[in-house]
Parts: C-alpha cells; sequence; structure tokens
C-alpha cells in the first residue's frame, strides 16, 4: 500500500469504523458426505451456521451479517436478522471467493471502502467473542488487514510420491489460517476480483489480498476454532460447546 495511503489510513484509525461480517455459505460439503449441506448440520439445538452467525454478532461493534448461500438452498430458516442485528442473504458462486465477492457487493451502502468487513466460516461453530474482538482491533490498527491464525506446534513431515517421509519442514515461522478474516471492504473486492480476472483459485481472503501485495497481521486466535469438515470434527465441536 502508498505511504500517503497507509498514513490516511491511521489518521482514520480514531474514527468509528462500520463494521459488517460475510458467511460464506453456498458450499455443499462434499467432503463430509450426506444429504445435508454442513452448515445446516445441527449440534445443541442449532444448525452450524447460527452459531457461526452468532458468535460474530456478539461482538458490539459489528453491525449485521451478510450470508452468500446456493441459489436453490431450500434449508436457510429466512432469518432477516438475528441476536437483534440485521442478516442479509445473497446468492454465492461456485468457488469460496466467489461467494465471498457476491456478499462484498450485497453488503449496505452505508459500508465504505475504507469500513471493516469480517470473513468467517459458517462450519466453524466454536468461535469466542474475545477472538473477534483482538481480531477487530488488530485489523483496525493495521492498513492491510488481519486474520485470526494458530501457530504450528505438531511437526511437519514432506512426502515423497511413494509415500515415504521425504523431508521434515521447519515449523518455527508457520500457522494456520483460522476465521474470521478482517479486511477493508475495497482492498478486499479489488483483490478478489483481480484474482478472478487472472483465473487464480485463492482459498482464503488472505491469499487474496498477498496477490495484491498486503501483508496482513497475524492474531492468534484460540485452536478449538475448528472448521467442521468430518463427522468426527462435529461430535469433538458438540462436545466443546457443551462445555461453554
Amino acid at each position: 500500500m502508498p505511504r500517503n495511503a497507509t498514513n490516511e489510513w491511521h489518521r482514520r484509525r480514531d474514527v468509528r469504523a462500520v463494521i459488517w461480517a460475510i458467511v460464506p455459505a453456498a458450499g455443499r460439503g462434499a467432503r463430509f458426505g450426506g444429504d445435508v449441506p454442513k452448515q445446516y448440520l445441527q449440534i445443541a439445538g442449532e444448525p452450524l451456521i447460527a452459531h457461526a452467525l452468532d458468535a460474530l454478532l456478539a461482538e458490539p461493534r459489528v453491525e449485521g451479517a451478510v450470508v452468500a448461500l446456493a441459489a436453490d438452498d431450500a434449508r436457510w430458516p429466512g432469518w432477516t436478522s438475528r441476536a437483534g442485528k440485521p442478516l442479509r442473504r445473497c446468492d454465492g458462486g461456485g468457488e469460496r471467493a466467489d461467494s465471498v465477492l457476491a456478499a462484498l457487493h450485497a453488503l449496505p451502502a452505508a459500508v465504505g471502502d475504507d469500513d471493516l468487513v469480517l470473513v468467517h466460516d459458517a462450519a466453524r461453530p466454536n468461535l469466542r467473542v474475545d477472538d473477534v474482538s483482538r481480531l477487530i482491533d488488530a485489523a483496525l490498527g493495521h492498513a492491510d488487514g488481519a486474520i485470526l491464525a494458530a501457530p504450528v506446534r505438531d511437526t511437519l513431515k514432506r512426502a515423497g510420491r511413494d509415500g515415504a517421509i521425504a523431508a521434515t519442514e521447519p515449523r518455527e515461522a508457520l500457522w494456520r489460517a483460522l476465521t474470521p478474516q478482517a479486511f477493508r471492504r475495497g482492498p478486499l473486492t479489488r483483490a478478489l476480483q483481480a484474482a478472478r480476472d487472472a483465473g487464480a483459485v485463492v482459498t482464503d481472503e488472505a491469499m487474496a489480498m498477498e496477490r495484491a501485495g498486503a501483508r496482513p497481521r497475524l492474531v492468534e486466535g484460540r485452536e478449538d476454532n475448528l472448521k467442521v469438515t468430518t463427522p468426527a470434527d462435529l461430535a469433538l465441536a458438540e462436545y466443546l460447546l457443551a462445555r461453554r
């Protein structure tokens, strides 16, 4: 980001930012299996997506959320508000980045290019509000935004083509990307559009921002902010929520 743009961002830090959340939920959850998209699987009496939304909206500074759904989604409960805050829906796309881009365009007009947007996985139900608060604080103070992440603690092995260990990889500087990820609306929209135009597949918002030359801040989050991908993950998420 040019120096003058960075300086302008820091001058604006003390101005109250408009903050909205985006939850891409147009996927079918093919890796999980079954007929029910995983965002609608029930734990603790609510679908995963409800837990994800409630955690985001519990942060007082988050004013509302946009959910990107499959165009033929018949399971969406039709919520227009949650936790007393507005909830919008839009049609998502075939890839995560397409859904996030559609949701960025569906945000209220009051959300400007310099306002903050949090993007969170619908299948991460165990998000803690204090992590959301620390992420927002970091992103408001850093021109390139911030993401929740966790340091890699396991020993990492690189596999050879024969399935045997080829090497042990150093882990000291490696982190696992989590969500939410927080960026200003304008730069994130442009970064995702540029990746789409280039035919690049980006697996999270930070990757799109990195392609655009940004260096988002890493904010250490709780390791139990897990993404439900398998039936075992679902059981663990239910256990963790029951203990809260």
